[in-house]
C-alpha cells in the first residue's frame, strides 16, 4: 500500500466503535468510556489513519497539564500493518507534541524498538499481573482503609501530583467520577496518605492507581478493592521494583503476563517519587 492513499485526521466520539474494534482485536482492556475520556478534551491529541472510509489505524496523546503528553492506543489494523500507517501516526502526533516539556508512554517488548527509532528512552519497567478469578483474599484492612469521598478528591489529586509529577486531575475525576465505588484511600492524623482507584475494562476489572507509603500500606489498599472483586477477573500494572506488591498479588493467585517498559522523550520530569507508586493507571494513562 503507498501511504499517499491514507488520511489522517483526529478522533471524532463517533469514531469511538471502530476504535474499540482495533482494541478489541488485540485483546486490550479499554472501554468505550476511556476512548471518551481520550476524545473528549480538546487538548488531547488523539488521530486515526483512514483509507476510504474505513478506520484503520489510531494514536493518541493525554495532555497532563502542558507539561507531559502520555502517548498511547498505537494500533493498526493486522492486514495492513507494515506498510509504515504506525509510522505515519506517530510522526503526526510527535510533531503536534513539540512544545511538550516531555512525551512518555509505556512500551511493549515488541514496540520499545519502534520507540527507541523516534528517540524515546528507558525510564524503567512496570509487570503486568493477572488473575483470572480472585480468591485467597487477606483479611479485611478493617479501619486502616477508607471509601473516598467527594470532598477528599483534592487531597487525592495532591497526592498524586506529588507522586507522579505533574497534575492529571482530569483523568483522576474522570476515574472517580465513574468509578467511585472502587476508590479507598488510608488517612494518619487527617491526612490522606495513600490510595487506590479502579476502572471496569472490556475483559477485567483494573485496580489502579494505587500510591502510598509503604508496601503494608499499598497491601491494605489493594486488598480492599478486591474484597468487591472476588470470582472477577483483575489485572494490575505493578513497577516491577515493588517486589513485596509482587509477591502479596502472587500469593492471591495472579500471574506475571508480561512486562511494560515506561518510556520518555524530551526531558525525564523526573521530579515525582515513584517509591510511593505502586501500580500505575494503566499503559493507556501512566
Amino acid at each position: 500500500m503507498n501511504t499517499s492513499t491514507i488520511t489522517l485526521r483526529s478522533i471524532r466520539e463517533a469514531d469511538i466503535p471502530a476504535a474499540m474494534r482495533l482494541s478489541e482485536a488485540e485483546g486490550w482492556n479499554q472501554t468505550q468510556d476511556d476512548w471518551k475520556l481520550f476524545t473528549s478534551h480538546a487538548q488531547n491529541v488523539c488521530m486515526l489513519a483512514t483509507t476510504g472510509n474505513k478506520i484503520i489505524g489510531t494514536t493518541t496523546a493525554i495532555n497532563y497539564a502542558n507539561e507531559l503528553a502520555w502517548l498511547a492506543m498505537v494500533l493498526v489494523e493486522k492486514t495492513y500493518r507494515g506498510k509504515g500507517i504506525s509510522k505515519l501516526l506517530l510522526e503526526n502526533v510527535l510533531e503536534k507534541l513539540d512544545s511538550f516539556k516531555a512525551i512518555k508512554l509505556d512500551a511493549t517488548a515488541a514496540g520499545q524498538k519502534v520507540y527507541t527509532g523516534f528517540g524515546f528512552k528507558e525510564e524503567y519497567q512496570v509487570t503486568r499481573m493477572v488473575n483470572t478469578a480472585v480468591k485467597n483474599l487477606p483479611p479485611e484492612a478493617g479501619e486502616q482503609v477508607f471509601p473516598v469521598q467527594p470532598e477528599d478528591m483534592p487531597g487525592i489529586i495532591a497526592l498524586d501530583k506529588f507522586v507522579f509529577g505533574v497534575d492529571r486531575s482530569i483523568m483522576l475525576h474522570a476515574l472517580f467520577t465513574q468509578h467511585s465505588y472502587k476508590a479507598w484511600m488510608t488517612k494518619r492524623d487527617g491526612m490522606i496518605t495513600g490510595f487506590a482507584l479502579g476502572r471496569n475494562g472490556s475483559r477485567y476489572q483494573h485496580i489502579g492507581p494505587v500510591m502510598a507509603e509503604s508496601a503494608a500500606d499499598a497491601g491494605a489498599l489493594i486488598g480492599r478493592a478486591l474484597q468487591d472483586l472476588v470470582d472477577k477477573p483483575v489485572v494490575a500494572d505493578v513497577l516491577c521494583d515493588k517486589t513485596a506488591t509482587i509477591n502479596f498479588l502472587l500469593s492471591m493467585g495472579f500471574e506475571q503476563q508480561r512486562t511494560f517498559v515506561r518510556m520518555y522523550k524530551n526531558d525525564h520530569i523526573a521530579f515525582g517519587n515513584t517509591g510511593q507508586y505502586y501500580l500505575i493507571v494503566g499503559p493507556e494513562f501512566g
